[in-house]
């Protein structure tokens, strides 16, 4: 496998840093060959829907079908002819046309312009990659949603501003990280990958009249929504993935933030079922999971910016903003869909100390708030709320 390409958990990772943050099934999901197949896919799709409209002859139709079923481009080979052209679709298109006869190969690519078949690929890219992703984070939710439960009623220090509060419980602590971790998720289902076909100027003017046609059969082979338009140089449908996938890394570095702190030996409230060792220090024992979950998130907020940045865009096509998106996106979800993972297996398993727990607390002398008559207050009931909202969605869903 080419780059992007690491298997799932844990595996033999592709490169030296994979397997900390190239973790799951997303970085398979948007690997250079899944990308190739993508537009694969695009042009066949697009073909279909070309003949089945009467553009080009059903059997030219068929042999494009075909013969996209059958290539296997080296996109390290794309890659290189790309630089010519600055896009991917260009070499592309060349390599299906050489594999049909002259007078089928004329038919290839009919009525679409490149960022059509590289936007629509990057949706289909990007749908199977949150499938992927979402069951991690669906897998943390539920791992979270255990503890809560589990620890309803577990006594601990609350913490504010790092010093020491009032009480707490654990099932509390993990309940927040349920509502969020559940948010998150709800907001990256709420996206929908549509499909682009504009042509050169976003009329689709090469396909005469047939346009509406194609477009909307052409979305419909491919599983993805038909937007209104084209959607060229709108670029929201970008951005609110861009933000949902950054709340996504801040719901899932939360909690892997707090697992770090309750870890440290000073606290010893929480370990990890599968600790890290050190090189030099042998009665270390890391939490790795949370660890590598802070390390994914942290580079989100950086790529978030650029997909966002890249959004201002020139007339019907731009000159430039358009490629400074394809990498920050891949990179985004790979970054993202490692955290989930991560975060995941650190939650599955997690060690809780609730004498630990009780031990600080003791030791705080549990100081409660001003007027308060019981310690914990609402924590439990807090806790059930939560629990019964999260049972809820999962019916629902």
């Amino acid at each position: 496998m080419r780059p992007y390409s690491s298997p799932s958990e844990p595996g033999p990772a592709a490169g030296l840093f994979d397997g900390i943050l190239a973790r799951g099934a997303v970085p398979e999901a948007v690997a250079d060959d899944a990308w190739v197949r993508a537009m694969l896919d695009v042009e066949s799709a697009l073909a279909a829907a070309n003949a089945a409209a009467g553009v080009i002859p059903a059997a030219a139709g068929e042999a494009i079908v075909s013969a996209c079923v059958d290539l296997a481009p080296d996109p390290a080979d794309l890659g290189r002819a790309a630089a010519a052209h600055a896009t991917p679709v260009v070499p592309l298109v060349a390599a299906i046309r050489a594999a049909l006869p002259a007078p089928v190969a004329e038919f290839v690519h009919a009525g679409a312009t490149s960022q059509d078949v590289l936007d629509t690929a990057a949706m289909l890219i990007t749908g199977r990659a949150l499938t992927a992703l979402l069951s991690d984070v669906d897998g943390a939710a539920e791992a979270a949603a255990g503890l809560a439960a589990a620890h309803r009623d577990t006594p601990m220090v609350g913490r504010t501003l790092l010093q020491q509060a009032v009480p707490t419980t654990f099932g509390l602590t993990a309940a927040g990280w349920l509502a969020g971790l559940d948010a998150a998720a709800e907001g990256l289902r709420g996206w929908q990958p549509a499909t682009q076909l504009g042509g050169a100027a976003g009329t689709l003017a090469g396909l005469g009249a047939a346009g509406p046609a194609v477009f909307a059969d052409f979305a419909r082979r491919l599983g993805l929504g038909a937007p209104e338009l084209p959607w060229h140089t709108e670029r929201s449908r970008i951005g609110r993935l861009a933000g949902a996938l950054g709340v996504t890394a801040g719901a899932l570095g939360k909690p892997a933030r707090d697992l770090t702190l309750l870890a440290q030996n000073e606290v010893g409230e929480v370990s990890e079922a599968a600790p890290g060792g050190s090189s030099t220090m042998a009665h270390k024992h890391n939490p790795v999971a949370a660890v590598s979950t802070l390390a994914a998130t942290a580079q989100a907020p950086g790529l978030v910016a650029t997909l966002l940045a890249s959004a201002v865009q020139e007339h019907q096509r731009a000159a430039g903003a358009w490629q400074a998106e394809w990498r920050p996106l891949r990179e985004l979800l790979v970054a993202v869909g490692s955290a989930a993972a991560w975060l995941r297996a650190g939650l599955t398993g997690l060690v809780v100390h609730a004498d630990v727990m009780r031990a600080n607390l003791d030791r705080a002398g549990w100081h409660t708030e001003r007027g308060a008559t019981d310690p914990m207050g609402s924590a439990g009931h807090f806790v059930d709320l939560a629990l019964t909202r999260y049972a809820s969605r999962r019916t629902d869903g």
